[in-house]
């Protein structure tokens, strides 16, 4: 089963796009190669359900910060040599060598540049070889390569050196071969080795991702999580903050079945729609492996996450603000009611309407979500007089806020939990602050 997280929450966290500078995803985008950073993008695309799978990547990761290393291979090389191994078809030895001989023929009679790149792609192929070799050699020497990340990369590449055709070609420098020599490499390279080749070229990609995102890790004391079955359904993490802030504050959460909603308040500015997004990043990289900006976090497996925070009006359809709210919440009832496992973020409830209406709905949407216990929810608003009447109905809910503190009439925030339900009104404080009324 596949984790949940559609558009719009995806578009509300910043998790993916490598042209947005402010994405998640960019934050641990630092590999090299066109290969890795695939294969980034599609753990980021995909994350995990299972706890034991996920575990097992978050320990991989959790290795490479623990043991900072290099790779010591020059991954410019791997672009050449899987372009070289690309020209790989089901050809015979003979019809190998006459299409080499054609193009060194047509090499000297015409400039023909194909024969050139054949020798380019052979050289960058025994020039990343060789590397190969020799990282194993290294590996060999230090030993305690078993049960840690290095393992299959070094199997296959200790099988593929064994092969004793292979260790003629990386004896000879390529530009030296006849057209015959390196048809014979070729032929070899193409054919008897490709799967070989191939798979030591993705597990190379693989150790990539996993050495840069430890150092990702390392570099920003990022932590890694500890999943847990489903079944025990809870959350709790230390020093929670956006992994894209440098000097974030850190909040501490907790979630459980009897205890699964936090309803949230405090005054624009204070720092609610950052809290929440940043818990739910948190609780999306957890889901991949991926080391995550907080500490201690334990969490049950969930099947997913929602978010309403920046729900766009839709003006082809005729959807007005509200509406478009109503139907996001209605799309998240569905899957609640479904019986999934989520986690679920509301920016404000019912915000595009009045003030009575929004108060109704509220309070009736929080006490009906919350009966679900099996998902958790953070629900922020300013109408704070919801949270007074669910204290008088429901049990279940947690009551935080964002505090501010007035220094004369200028606000500070804190940016630290609280626990209650705020007055705190500064609207017209900032508004008076800003001299608008003495413009007009």
């Amino acid at each position: 089963m596949s984790f949940i997280a559609d558009k719009q929450t995806l578009e509300d966290l910043q998790m993916l796009g490598k042209y947005d500078n402010a994405s998640v995803f960019n934050i641990f985008n630092k590999v090299q190669t066109k290969g890795a950073e695939k294969l980034l993008d599609q753990m980021f695309q995909q994350p995990l359900t299972n706890a034991g799978e996920i575990n097992t990547r978050s320990n991989a990761f959790r290795y490479f910060t623990e043991h900072p290393t290099e790779l010591n291979l020059d991954l410019s090389l791997i672009a050449p040599f899987e372009a070289f191994l690309d020209e790989g078809g089901d050809l015979s030895m003979p019809v190998l060598a006459w299409t080499q001989l054609k193009r060194k023929v047509l090499h000297f009679a015409v400039k023909d540049e194909l024969f050139d790149k054949d020798v380019e792609g052979l050289h960058a192929t025994i020039a990343f070889l060789g590397q190969c070799q020799r990282l194993l050699g290294d590996l060999e020497s230090v030993g305690m390569v078993l049960n840690t990340p290095w393992e299959a990369w070094y199997s296959c590449a200790k099988q593929l050196f064994a092969d004793e055709r292979l260790q003629g070609l990386l004896v000879q420098p390529a530009s030296s071969l006849s057209w015959w020599q390196s048809a014979k490499w070729k032929y070899l390279i193409l054919q008897s080795l490709q799967g070989n080749l191939r798979q030591l070229i993705l597990l190379t990609y693989e150790l990539e991702v996993l050495i840069t995102v430890g150092k990702v890790a390392r570099d920003r004391n990022f932590d890694y999580a500890i999943a847990l079955p489903a079944e025990l359904n809870l959350m709790e993490a230390a020093n929670v903050r956006h992994p894209g802030l440098d000097k974030a504050i850190g909040n501490t959460i907790s979630f459980q079945g009897n205890s699964n909603v936090m309803f949230l308040t405090g005054a624009n500015m204070a720092g609610k729609s950052t809290l929440m997004k940043s818990t739910g990043i948190m609780v999306y990289l957890a889901h991949m492996g991926f080391p995550v900006a907080a500490n201690k976090l334990r969490f049950s497996v969930l099947d997913g996450i929602f978010s309403s925070v920046n729900v766009p009006d839709d003006l082809q359809k005729g959807y007005s603000h509200f509406y478009a709210e109503v139907l996001r919440v209605k799309q998240v009832a569905e899957a609640v009611a479904s019986g999934k496992k989520l986690f679920i973020i509301f920016d404000e409830l019912f915000k595009g309407t009045n003030v009575k209406d929004a108060y109704d709905a509220t309070l009736a949407v929080t006490a009906a979500f919350a009966a679900f216990r099996a998902c958790f929810y953070i629900i922020s608003t300013h109408i704070i007089e919801v949270g007074s009447a669910l204290q008088q109905q429901e049990t279940t809910v947690q009551y935080k806020f964002m505090p501010t503190v007035m220094e004369g009439t200028v606000p500070r925030y804190t940016y630290q939990l609280q626990e209650g339900i705020t007055g705190d009104r500064q609207g017209m404080i900032i508004i008076e602050n800003e001299k608008i009324l003495e413009m007009l």
